[in-house]
């Protein structure tokens, strides 16, 4: 389940994590302002979904690392339920995080000489 440190789609996955820190705290704002969520139970599913994608960056090394990834694309798909844009705005994120995944493995697959499918 993880991708080899030369993978160009290891750092592309870092990316989409990194980016989804900066869509959680835009969010956590229409959250409040738009959506009317409570300033405490907004910051705490912030926290919790930057946490996630934090950790996962620093253990993409690891199978651990992808695992975090995953659940965070989970919570942000949920951050949903607080505020309606955010069901888009996950399954997006979700959406790039799989396909950098995938794509990490059939370059792995084509290095190695595999089928790439």
């Amino acid at each position: 389940m993880t991708l080899a440190p030369d993978n160009p789609m290891r750092s592309a996955a870092m990316s989409v994590l990194l980016f989804e820190v900066i869509i959680v705290w835009l969010a956590y704002i229409g959250m409040i302002q738009v959506s009317g969520i409570d300033l405490t139970v907004a910051a705490v599913w912030s926290a919790v979904a930057t946490v996630l994608c934090i950790a996962g960056i620093a253990g993409l090394r690891k199978r651990w690392g992808y695992l975090l990834g995953w659940a965070a694309q989970v919570v942000l798909v949920g951050l949903g339920v607080l505020t309606p844009w955010m069901y888009a705005m996950g399954i997006i994120f979700a959406l790039i995080w799989a396909t950098c995944v995938i794509l990490g493995k059939r370059i792995e697959a084509h290095r190695q000489g595999g089928n790439p499918q």
